[in-house]
Parts: C-alpha cells; sequence; structure tokens
C-alpha cells in the first residue's frame, strides 16, 4: 500500500490504516519516485491511494476504480427503464438486505444499493486483498446516489463467512464468480483478473447461501462456463447472444419471488 508523491499527512494515515486491514506492508512513497522503481525494489504489486482515486498497479498494466457499468445500469433505473437483470432475476426491492458473496469491483452491488434505497442494506465480501482494497477505498471516492444505500465491504471467504450467520439473515445472497474460461480484454481487465479469485462455487456455498437468504440466491455465470451444469443449475431464459446467464434458486423461506419496486 502507498500514495501518491503529493500527498497530505492524512492521506497517509488512510493508507496506512487500509494496509492494517489486512495485513499488508505500507511503502512511503517520497516525492517524484516513480511507482516502476517502487514495484522494481520492494513490491509485486501496489495499491495506489489518491485524494480522489485508488488504483492497483503492477509491472504489466494498471486498473484505477471507477463505477463502470454499474454507473450506466443505475442512469437507467433512476430513468424508469427496470430491465436490468439482477433486477428481473431477484425481483430486489426497497428496505432489503442483500449480501454479495463476490464483490469484485462492484457493478452489482452498486446496483443493489440502488434497489433496496436508503433504508435498506447491501454486505459486499472480496476475499482478494488487493481488490478488497480497491474496492473498499474506492467506493468513498464516488458521490452516493440519494436513492442508495452504502455498501459495506468486507475482506472475507465467502464460503467462511456464510457459515457464521445464522438462517435467513439477509434477504437475497449473490454471487458472481470469475468466469474460468479467458476471454479478449482490456488492459485493466486483465489486471483484474492477475488478482482476482479463482477457487469454483460449490454446491455446500450455494447450500450456505440458501439457508442465508430468506427470499433468493442469485447467480451468475458465462455461457461458456461449465459452472452452472456442475451446480446443477438451470440458468433463466436468455437472449440467444447472452454471454451472461443468471440463475435463481429459492432461499430459507422458500417464498416466491415479489413484484419487483423501485421509486
Amino acid at each position: 500500500m502507498t500514495t501518491s508523491d503529493r500527498h497530505a499527512p492524512e492521506l497517509v494515515l488512510r493508507a496506512q490504516q487500509a494496509a492494517s486491514e489486512v495485513g499488508a506492508p505500507y511503502v512511503e512513497r517520497t516525492h517524484k519516485r516513480p511507482l516502476a522503481s517502487m514495484l522494481a525494489d520492494t513490491a509485486d504489486a501496489l495499491i495506489v491511494m489518491e485524494a480522489e482515486a485508488v488504483s492497483l498497479v503492477d509491472a504489466e498494466g494498471s486498473l484505477r476504480f471507477s463505477p463502470g457499468l454499474a454507473h450506466l445500469r443505475v442512469k437507467q433505473l433512476d430513468a424508469g427503464v427496470h430491465e436490468d437483470m439482477l433486477l428481473r432475476v431477484s425481483g430486489l426491492r426497497e428496505g432489503e438486505r442483500v449480501l454479495d458473496c463476490t464483490l469484485g469491483l462492484a457493478a452489482d452491488a452498486q446496483v443493489a444499493a440502488r434497489l433496496v434505497g436508503p433504508s435498506g442494506a447491501v454486505t459486499a465480501l472480496e476475499k482478494s486483498s488487493a481488490l478488497y482494497l480497491l474496492v473498499r477505498y474506492g467506493l468513498e471516492t464516488l458521490p452516493r446516489h440519494p436513492l442508495a444505500c452504502p455498501i459495506q465491504a468486507v475482506y472475507a471467504d465467502a464460503s467462511e463467512y456464510l457459515r457464521t450467520l445464522p438462517d435467513g439473515a439477509f434477504d437475497v445472497v449473490l454471487f458472481d464468480p470469475m468466469f474460468e474460461r479467458q476471454r479478449k480484454s482490456s488492459v485493466a481487465f486483465q489486471t483484474l483478473r492477475r488478482y482476482a479469485d479463482y477457487a469454483p462455487l460449490t454446491r455446500e456455498t450455494v447450500a450456505e447461501a440458501q439457508r442465508v437468504a430468506r427470499r433468493a440466491v442469485v447467480i451468475k455465470g458465462s455461457r461458456y462456463s461449465s459452472d452452472f451444469k456442475k451446480l446443477g443449475l438451470q440458468p433463466e431464459p436468455a437472449r440467444p447472444n447472452a454471454t451472461v446467464l443468471w440463475a435463481r434458486l429459492p432461499g430459507f423461506a422458500g417464498s416466491p419471488p415479489p413484484e419487483a419496486r423501485i421509486r
């Protein structure tokens, strides 16, 4: 963990506190010291905290946190367009509690926060320390949507975290495992892939999620992945050219999906 080469004392303190959350070292950056030099001398990868941005940097590329496509998805919801697949499959509504077991770059977490609104809650888990720091502190650089709840990022393994929760602790549990099939992508996304967790989603973890979810468990996967077949899941109907598929399982209460409501 480090900072921009021009930094205030408050930024250093924030970076040091962030590093301590995952047991990572903090490396002081002197004025005009290039990141390439730090990567050569002190670390294989760096989380760089700036006043208004957070980046993940290594020798092969960099990834600066941004709202990404979630920004466009939320704008569609604000405009009254309710075709987002997360909404259609999960039926999320105001005031519900969501557990996102695979935070990643927080795309679905941001949309879920808008769907459940200020009276709802979104907790998001990330097992990769690098991605956790990037997204946990990257989210703090974004303006809060007035119709969204905050996202509570937690550095944790989903399978272990689920076992600590009581039955029906959340209304909906989400999974978006990293796709097992490599696809051509941007330099930034390739940086993400280098630090993502590739542990497969197991039937045992899905069963724990169903116990914890009061209403539904929602799982995303690539059309080209064998994950759904391995888990015995039947994806929801999708367009023939869709590259991402969704599956829905009943939760603890076994209730049918409610009518989606969003302001």
